[in-house]
């Protein structure tokens, strides 16, 4: 086991290099000027001493190679640069941000497992009955139904509730306050985009949950469990779930990695700025640094997501063994 754990984390520095290796060179492949932005707009008349300046400064008159390695180094010190329109720290940049859109993630995962398993399990057990098919209604409609949209019509109901109630309109709080600080002002402004976000992110477990579930519902071990005069809650809790996660989780893990950057319309609805919202803004900017370094943070999450979903796998399933 502790050999496989080993060898993971070695596949993890060509799989983060090779990453590093696109995002740079993509980049450096679209148009736009970031100096021409920065000093005076695209199109705008800019003294040409002054852009040569500015990529100096900037360090873009370097070999792509240098700038690469540098890249690559910034990495692995977890030291992304300075941005190259604000001049700030990356870092500095990405950290509230990052904050933001790392809760939202984990609340939104929550949901979608406190969502997902259960009624996932109660389809497949009910297969076929009126239960059934309600659980997969709701599924289906989390699929057809953008989380953006349902988080404009939980937005709407609020409204429209407060203003019953109370006379007065209700609206989302818009600074962000770390929830060690103010617990009820956090929640009161995350647990709607969680809600909405984690909503549509279950319709895709449930019926995972659900497949897998019948797949291993069939399987031979299941059949002596209960000719064995076993219960059928430990035979469903103890024997057939356990086996049945393993597409689940790997479902999960990719979906949790995706919301650390990928609700870039789900915040612009709720008013959050996270890391999707300043990936957008970074690369309207043409500002590279930036760019690559909120990139490079999200697949730094998915490479440590699918990590740790690989070592749950020997958790989950005793039959898997890894040499």
């Amino acid at each position: 086991m502790w050999q496989y754990v080993f060898k993971r984390l070695l596949l993890m520095i060509p799989t983060v290099i090779g990453a590093a290796f696109v995002i740079f060179f993509l980049l450096r492949a679209m148009p736009g000027d970031v100096c021409e932005l920065k000093l005076g707009g695209e199109g705008a008349y800019v003294d040409e001493a002054q852009i040569t300046l500015c990529r100096e400064q900037l360090g873009l008159d370097d070999p792509l190679a240098v700038q690469f390695a540098d890249f690559v180094w910034g990495i692995a010190t977890l030291d992304f640069g300075t941005s190259m329109i604000t001049g700030r720290a990356i870092t500095y940049e990405m950290g509230l941000r990052f904050e933001l859109s790392l809760q939202v993630a984990i609340m939104a995962t929550i949901v979608a497992i406190m969502i997902s398993i259960p009624l996932g399990t109660l389809s497949a057990v009910y297969q076929n009955t009126w239960i059934d098919y309600i659980v997969r209604t709701v599924a289906i409609a989390g699929i057809a139904i953008p989380s953006f949209w349902l988080g404009i019509l939980i937005l709407l109901a609020l409204l429209s509730i407060s203003e019953a109630m109370t006379g007065t309109r209700w609206t989302p709080p818009l600074d962000y306050v770390p929830i060690w600080e103010d617990p009820v002002y956090n929640l009161s402004m995350l647990i709607w985009p969680a809600v909405a976000t984690g909503y549509r992110y279950s319709a895709v477990a449930t019926r995972m949950t659900r497949s897998s579930l019948l797949e291993v519902l069939r399987e031979d071990y299941v059949r002596t469990a209960r000719a064995k005069g076993l219960v059928e809650k430990i035979i469903i809790n103890r024997h057939a779930l356990k086996n049945a996660l393993l597409p689940v989780v790997t479902v999960i893990g990719i979906e949790f990695a995706f919301l650390m950057g990928g609700l870039v319309v789900t915040e612009q609805v709720f008013n959050l700025n996270g890391l999707g919202n300043l990936l957008v803004q970074s690369v309207t900017s043409v500002d590279y640094t930036m760019t690559q370094g909120i990139v490079m943070v999200i697949v730094l999450v998915f490479v440590i997501t699918n990590f740790f979903v690989d070592i749950l796998y020997a958790w989950l399933d005793p039959r898997i063994r890894y040499s």
